[in-house]
């Protein structure tokens, strides 16, 4: 559960990704499977991590703060032992636009559904 300021840069971020779509993400993920998930930072360490189901619809795969200095917290270390791939390296990870050209999210499958499931699994 967020607190505080962090749920309230959540919140203004969640009315941001409703009216922008993809426009309200930063990046996407470099590497198998996960190339097809956005991220956002939100303040600090804090990112989030959606998948896009479509233009209009996506899910939350992951919350939470990004640690290099201690892997039982990290977001991403948690998001790739999830998918069952490994870390990439500081020198092959890219961040492309969420967005394509034409402004659409990445599209999902069924292994972006499954690992989405899994994560919400985690959750209390």
């Amino acid at each position: 559960m967020l607190r505080n300021k962090h749920a309230k840069h959540f919140e203004q971020w969640l009315e941001k990704l409703k009216r922008d779509g993809c426009r309200a993400l930063q990046y996407r993920l470099t590497g198998d499977l996960v190339e097809r998930l956005c991220v956002r930072h939100l303040t600090g360490p804090l990112r989030v991590i959606v998948a896009f189901h479509n233009a209009e619809h996506a899910t939350i795969v992951l919350i939470g703060p990004h640690d290099d200095s201690d892997p039982g917290i990290d977001v991403y270390r948690h998001l790739y032992a999830l998918a069952g791939i490994e870390t990439p390296s500081a020198r092959t990870r890219t961040k492309p636009p969420c967005c394509d050209e034409q402004g659409h999210p990445p599209s999902d499958d069924d292994e972006i559904i499954e690992l989405a499931q899994r994560a919400q699994r985690l959750r209390p």
